[in-house]
């Protein structure tokens, strides 16, 4: 088996050196770790690039459905409008924040702005990562400020969102955090969907405070790793993350068992239903499978809000722990996605059954929903021939005494 990679990143070389054997920088390669732009361009049209039946990609050539922020909003908004007139569906509640696209959507926000003068927001390039970029706003004219003269010709791929910022997030030891899931996706149609049991909480340095003049302070309100390390009080033991398990015991010991269980079901939700939203946008290409790091907020009242998607969540370690999960979450993605033998693949994998592996479960697997509805939906008409048939003879049964 032959593999290729971007990247130098220690979790990625050594899980494929040990499971994956050569390492090749031509194009005659198995599976590739390979970074956004290089997908985009071998799915390409004008590339001319073809892959082979025993070839496997890390990313699907349009992931950015789901990934760049302006779009991940309005195509998860697209789906819960249509799928509100389903009395049927299991819609989560709003779990995306009041979003709007900068500058297209400008005078809008202004509207919104002026029904809520006291509200915060917080402003992210459409797409960015590890924070960059990213400021926090209360008034007009610090946007106009900002503004002046960049949008006349700003390009659509530089464009801003804007979200009302979530002033009452859930803290613990004063301080605000949010969650780093890992979730990996091996098909779209039909959609399979497997969630890691290692995440993490990614801690702020500072304590939380939303008055007015901590709004330019990132060590306050900004959670990623690559603004919070250069903190002075940042700890290079633990790198200002906890383990998911212990978000879990704290929720649990703080709010009880039945909330906690209801908070991690809503994110499961939450996660399932991002993923319907762009299941048909996504070209679902036999050859690809998407690890995508999920960002969740959760708020005062224990709602889960989704903050962004991931499309290459940063794979660098910062502590010991760090390694070992992120070298245990590599080993298991391709545990999932390689066939035993990759040589005579066929796109196996997003067919047989979708099982757990490693620290992945299965989150989701609509083949096996489907199937389970159509059982369902085939046995309520004989339970509900057996309930009349029982009627009618309980009818009848007093005639046989007269």
């Amino acid at each position: 088996m032959k593999w290729k990679t971007d990247s130098e990143v220690a979790v990625i070389t050594q899980n494929f050196t040990r499971r994956c054997g050569t390492r090749t920088e031509n194009e005659d390669w198995n599976i590739y770790w390979a970074n956004a732009a290089t997908v985009k361009g071998i799915f390409h049209p004008e590339s001319g690039q073809r892959l082979g039946d025993a070839q496997l990609i890390n990313h699907y050539p349009n992931h950015y459905e789901l990934t760049r922020k302006d779009l991940m909003v309005k195509n998860i908004k697209r789906y819960l409008r249509d799928a509100s007139r389903d009395a049927t569906a299991d819609l989560p509640p709003d779990f995306v924040p009041v979003t709007y696209m900068l500058p297209a959507d400008y005078s809008l926000f202004v509207e919104e702005f002026r029904r809520c003068p006291n509200a915060m927001w917080i402003m992210k390039p459409a797409n960015a990562a590890q924070g960059r970029g990213i400021f926090i706003i209360n008034k007009l004219s610090q946007i106009k400020r900002w503004s002046n003269g960049r949008w006349a010709n700003m390009p659509l791929k530089e464009a801003y969102v804007i979200s009302r910022y979530i002033e009452d997030p859930m803290l613990i030891g004063g301080k605000k955090f949010d969650l780093r899931l890992y979730v990996l996706v091996t098909s779209y149609r039909p959609l399979r969907v497997y969630q890691y049991d290692a995440g993490f909480a990614r801690f702020c340095n500072v304590k939380y405070s939303s008055q007015a003049g901590e709004l330019n302070n990132p060590f306050i309100h900004l959670t990623n790793v690559a603004i919070q390390k250069h903190n002075d009080d940042y700890n290079v033991k633990h790198g200002g993350k906890w383990n998911l398990q212990h978000v879990r015991l704290f929720v649990e010991a703080t709010w009880g068992r039945e909330a906690s269980a209801k908070l991690f079901d809503d994110i499961d939700r939450i996660i399932i239903h991002s993923l319907k939203a762009v299941q048909g946008s996504i070209i679902n290409d036999r050859h690809c499978f998407e690890c995508y790091g999920y960002d969740i907020l959760i708020d005062a009242r224990l709602r889960p809000w989704l903050v962004e998607v991931n499309a290459s969540p940063s794979l660098s370690t910062t502590t010991h722990s760090d390694r070992v999960m992120k070298m245990a979450l590599i080993r298991d993605v391709l545990d999932v996605v390689l066939p035993k033998d990759i040589t005579n693949y066929r796109g196996a994998f997003t067919l047989g059954p979708c099982e757990d592996a490693g620290g992945f479960s299965v989150l989701y697997d609509e083949a096996l929903e489907a199937q389970l509805k159509a059982e369902a939906e085939q046995a309520a008409p004989n339970r509900g021939a057996q309930r009349r048939g029982s009627q009618a003879g309980a009818k009848q049964a007093p005639s046989r005494f007269f």
